[in-house]
């Protein structure tokens, strides 16, 4: 099974299976002297780890990484970085019931006609359980880009048909943690709340957005042509599962201006170049122009319901099916961080593309 890696010269690749014994990753091309805290990438898998709150899945997993190589006294060495998180909380039996069936929208009848074989227990690979991994390689992402004061914030910005309204400029983004939702317009987030919770009580699942803004990030990032930086973010997105849906700066909504009004003016303001709006999401080009970036991503609603459904077995036979176990209503607080995790990898990536970032 190729697709396992992602990146160029700051490049991870993770392993592991929802309900196997562990998940981890492999990050290669981290510069060296890049100081380590490890209470700051433990911070981080807690902010995506399950059962934190009543609006996501309770799969209880502590989440407790263990990092195996690459840090000597604090500091990376240059060397392979690998970490380590232990499943401790899987229960497969919830899944015996779908050994021989598809359950509709997951992975599980392309998996069978592409490898003639899966491993049903939580959706195995296509689970979203690996993403844990990508956080945890995100954090060292973070902490390269923390030297530049590179600031990445996502906060969850729709849910259903709620959405705050609001662009990431007319909110006060210290309040993304302030509720479980992650949401920084509060009145808005006790609506998603209400929502997550009615939805749930219905067996059923929501879709939602998640917005982010990438700030302080320098000029000059990207490759022209196939590798532009937007390009990335957009694959780097379009990775973490249930994502259906990709935009930056103006977005769809650009196709309904003309051009005289979509064109970002330059000034110079103290011998700092700078543009009046923003309509290119701080990209132009393919290549970061110093303005902040912001992008949207849209999830899907989570596959799994408790509901019946019609579907066939592995001989093709009509059976019904229904969703047990452990399951997000929501997925959109969980994949805040994700969200983070995988922009501050792109931009790790291109940073030590560019050569000339001093850390």
């Amino acid at each position: 099974m190729p697709g396992n890696s992602f990146g160029h010269t700051f490049r991870i690749t993770n392993f592991g299976e929802s309900h196997g014994k562990a998940i981890g990753v492999i990050i290669d091309g981290c510069p060296s002297g890049i100081q380590i805290e490890e209470t700051f990438i433990q911070n981080e898998l807690d902010r995506r780890r399950p059962g934190h709150s009543s609006i996501v899945t309770q799969r209880k997993e502590e989440d407790s990484f263990e990092l195996l190589s690459g840090v000597f006294e604090g500091k990376t060495t240059g060397t392979p970085i690998s970490m380590i998180i232990f499943n401790k909380d899987a229960k497969s039996k919830d899944y015996s019931h779908i050994a021989d069936k598809f359950r509709p929208s997951h992975a599980d009848f392309v998996y069978q006609e592409k490898y003639g074989i899966r491993d049903y227990r939580g959706g195995g690979r296509a689970s979203a359980r690996e993403t844990a991994a990508r956080v945890a390689a995100g954090a060292i992402a973070k902490l390269i880009l923390q030297t530049l004061n590179v600031r990445i914030q996502a906060y969850v910005s729709q849910v259903g048909d709620i959405k705050t309204g609001k662009n990431y400029q007319s909110l006060n983004l210290t309040k993304i943690e302030n509720n479980e939702v992650r949401c920084p317009d509060e009145k808005i987030a006790e609506q998603m709340i209400k929502l997550i919770e009615s939805i749930r009580k219905q067996g059923d699942t929501i879709g939602g957005m998640v917005s982010c803004v990438i700030q302080n990030c320098p000029a000059g990032l990207g490759e022209p042509v196939f590798d532009k930086l937007h390009a990335d973010l957009a694959k780097a997105m379009l990775s973490i599962n249930a994502c259906k849906g990709f935009e930056y700066g103006s977005g769809f909504d650009s196709v309904k201006m003309k051009g005289s009004q979509h064109n970002d003016e330059f000034f110079n303001e103290n011998g700092k170049i700078k543009t009046k709006t923003n309509y290119s999401g701080g990209i132009q080009g393919g290549i970061s122009n110093g303005m902040d970036i912001y992008f949207k991503v849209a999830f899907k609603p989570v596959s799994t319901i408790m509901q019946p459904q019609k579907s066939v077995d592995k001989k093709g036979n009509q059976v019904d099916i229904s969703g047990k176990g452990r399951h997000d209503p929501c997925v959109v607080p969980r994949a805040v961080p994700i969200v983070e995790a995988m922009a501050a990898i792109v931009l790790a990536d291109h940073l030590l593309r560019n050569k000339t970032a001093k850390f």
